[in-house]
């Protein structure tokens, strides 16, 4: 074990990707374990790794952003959230919020949202005086909706890797996003007066409302569509997640008319390296994965966490600061791969859920998105913004601390997260 983990650990802090580092790692240990025998295991277990039909359904929801994006969607869902927030004091700031809850229900990635917002909404910002480093912290603080609110890439990669309802945990994610919106439009609010935040004259305009919904109609009938067919049992979720891409297409391509063959290459191209990267890391993981499971490793870490306590809400406080401590410095794919057969199993020892645990694991999880040195969403906005990551995070810590309290409340409200599930019989 040690060796696996000077191994893991030296190779990442030297700077190899993590994709790589998990498979050398793996190799380490199962060459350990039988010598070089023992590492003609090694492709079979990649393979098995991604031989899992529903990981299908993550390049198919990707381009699908993609297209939404490019097709210039994004924007007409920026129009209905302003129309429907943006009379507040700080409403682009709470524009910015509703729009990644219409948002997430297209993507399912934090960075696609981090990345559309901030060439979009953060200069509009700016303009309308708010701070650089304030109008991207709203947009990272907004973003992890993307991930919580289904479709979400990490929930197939969950539910596939651990055998849990997608559906179900599609459902379960529903409330835990909204609560995030909820309680980060309150921060909002709450820092409004301190920060002088702008506040537009007047109050909601029925005109413009409609006249925004009415544009953006088509934009928003695909989420409902997709959670719809896969909630009611019509498709699976990669069923679902392909005629997402059709639906897009034809919006962008026939009906909007903005999208070239261009256009479509370069969106293939992003789509194939996106999830070239997520699988090299899912490929990579399934070898110390079954080393992991060989030597027994997910077993001894639940009997050392329940011999330190047999109490449930304290096993699942110290599985929550596991999470956010780990997820402070390595890649939320090869976390969520290397700690859910570790995690699920003690999770199912003190009586939870398989899908309330799924949900709990990948939320702490999406936080760790936005928390540095190594959160994906900040450096997708340092990147587009040309804002430095400190200041961005000397404005996101209000937001931080909402969202690790939605966390807890998801974590120990079992019956509010599984309110939408159960009533959907998943």
């Amino acid at each position: 074990m040690w060796l696996v983990a000077i191994t893991f650990f030296g190779l990442l802090i030297l700077g190899m990707p993590v994709g790589f580092v998990l498979g050398v790692a793996g190799l380490v240990g199962i060459f350990d374990m039988g010598g070089g025998r023992f590492l003609m295991m090694a492709p079979d277990r990649m393979f098995a790794g991604l031989d899992l039909f529903p990981f299908l359904a993550m390049p198919f929801f990707i381009l699908a952003g993609e297209i939404m994006n490019r097709s210039g969607i994004t924007t007409s869902l920026v129009r209905f959230a302003a129309a429907l927030v943006g009379w507040m004091r700080g409403g682009m700031a709470h524009s910015n919020m509703v729009a990644s809850v219409m948002f997430a229900g297209i993507t399912g990635a934090a960075t696609a949202d981090a990345a559309a917002f901030g060439n979009t909404l953060v200069p509009a910002m700016v303009k309308q005086g708010y701070s650089r480093p304030f109008a991207c912290a709203v947009t990272a603080a907004g973003s992890i909706i993307g991930p919580t609110i289904p479709p979400s890439t990490l929930m197939v990669i969950y539910g596939s890797i651990m055998g849990v309802s997608i559906a179900g945990l599609f459902a379960a994610g529903i409330i835990p996003g909204l609560l995030i919106c909820i309680l980060c439009m309150m921060v909002i609010a709450g820092l409004g007066k301190r920060l002088n935040l702008p506040k537009t004259e007047g109050g909601p305009r029925p005109r413009e409302i409609a006249i925004a919904f009415k544009e953006s109609f088509l934009a928003l009938v695909l989420p409902v569509f997709i959670l719809g067919s896969i909630l009611g049992g019509i498709a699976t979720p990669t069923e679902a997640a392909s005629i997402a891409v059709f639906y897009a297409l034809f919006v962008g391509g026939v009906i909007y008319r903005r999208l070239t063959w261009r256009d479509l290459y370069e969106m293939c191209v992003r789509t194939t390296r996106i999830t070239g990267v997520i699988f090299l890391i899912i490929a990579s993981a399934s070898i110390i994965g079954w080393w992991m499971t060989y030597n027994q490793i997910p077993q001894a870490v639940a009997e050392g966490f329940l011999a330190l306590s047999n109490n449930p809400n304290l096993i699942i406080a110290m599985i929550i600061g596991l999470l956010l401590v780990i997820g402070l410095f390595m890649d939320i794919n090869a976390t969520l791969i290397i700690l859910a057969p570790v995690l699920a199993p003690l999770t199912a020892q003190i009586g939870m859920d398989p899908v309330h645990a799924g949900i709990m694991i990948i939320l702490a999880l999406n936080i760790s998105l936005m928390t540095p040195p190594v959160g994906a969403c900040l450096f997708v906005l340092a990147s587009v913004t040309r804002e430095k990551i400190e200041n961005i995070t000397r404005s996101l810590w209000p937001f931080l601390l909402a969202e690790v309290v939605v966390l807890f409340i998801i974590a120990y409200w079992s019956d509010l997260t599984l309110a939408v599930p159960r009533a959907l019989g998943l």
